[in-house]
């Protein structure tokens, strides 16, 4: 039996978390994207400023966490990003927890606009069940195959 953890959310732009939450924050996706996934990419992409960053805290710890994006226009989606579940609570359903939220977040404060996401293709199925459709025809994305999904407004 898998146990849900108690956790806590926050989203916040990057100019409102602390040098400790920054910090805890990018080590975590420096250490799952680039180190674990053995992906040597520009994890620093310089649009850490302009996204909300959704965080699942337990206890005061990092556990999981996703980077959100505002539509760029009227016609633009939102976007879910760097969508990832700290190594140390894995098979604890937080990547599900962390899609749910994410996916609140935009249709609270976007709620006209679909949501956008680039999904490692070994996860489509993962994104599907929260409502994610393919868009795309897979492609490579720092040697990873990805596919474009978007979740439809509900």
């Amino acid at each position: 039996m898998i146990t849900q953890p108690n956790y806590t959310v926050d989203a916040r732009r990057l100019d409102e978390l602390s040098a400790v939450e920054l910090y805890a924050l990018l080590k975590m996706r420096v250490d799952v994207f680039v180190v674990e996934q053995n992906c040597p990419y520009p994890e620093l992409d310089g649009k850490d400023a302009d996204a909300l960053h959704l965080r699942l805290l337990q206890d005061g710890d990092l556990i999981a966490a996703a980077r959100i994006f505002a539509p760029a226009d009227k016609d633009a989606p939102a976007k879910i990003g760097r969508v990832v579940v700290s190594p140390d609570h894995r098979g604890k359903r937080l990547g599900d927890a962390v899609m749910r939220e994410a996916i609140s977040v935009c249709e609270n404060r976007y709620p006209q606009a679909p949501i956008y996401l680039s999904a490692q293709s070994h996860l489509s199925r993962f994104y599907g069940g929260f409502g994610f459709e393919t868009t795309s025809e897979e492609y490579l994305e720092d040697g990873i195959p990805h596919v474009d999904m978007v979740r439809a407004v509900r």
